[in-house]
């Protein structure tokens, strides 16, 4: 892939081209179908947090013959290949998460929405003494919060 050049003060700096979408799911070792296309233009142009539905939803505008079945498989398959994050957030939801680096998040236990949690924000607890055959591999930080009920 041939490098784009942008023009400082007196200086050039060669910065490689983003990725196509086509490209992005070849790299990721998925095959761009139509229908996955689709879902990744829904996912991966900017951060989003999509549950299945919403992702068939707004991937039907797009192709409106998607069927569920494609989105609910190729999701896993997304993750698999390191283009999302799946987020448990309780035993019936699951967020997709478009941002793969480490990072927390809010969920707003009323409205079901989901918010990147700056880490400059956080406090991370002590983590407990490991047994030697074990290491830290992740940080999976979700707060769950909801409006204050009123007695």
């Amino acid at each position: 892939m041939p490098p784009v050049f942008t023009k400082g003060k007196n200086t050039m700096h060669s910065t490689p081209a983003p990725l196509s979408l086509p490209e992005r799911l070849r790299a990721a070792g998925i095959l761009p179908t139509r229908q996955r296309l689709a879902i990744a233009q829904v996912l991966l142009q900017q951060p989003v947090h999509m549950c299945a539905d919403e992702v068939l939803l707004a991937a039907r505008k797009i192709l409106p013959t998607l069927s569920r079945a494609t989105v609910y498989n190729t999701l896993p398959v997304m993750v698999q290949g390191g283009l999302l994050r799946a987020l448990r957030m309780d035993a019936e939801r699951m967020i997709y998460d478009s941002r793969v680096e480490a990072h927390s998040h809010i969920y707003h236990e009323d409205t079901g929405m989901v918010q990147d949690l700056d880490a400059s924000e956080l406090s991370l607890p002590h983590i407990p003494s490991l047994p030697s055959d074990l290491e830290v591999v992740g940080y999976d930080l979700i707060v769950r919060v909801r409006k204050h009920t009123s007695h």
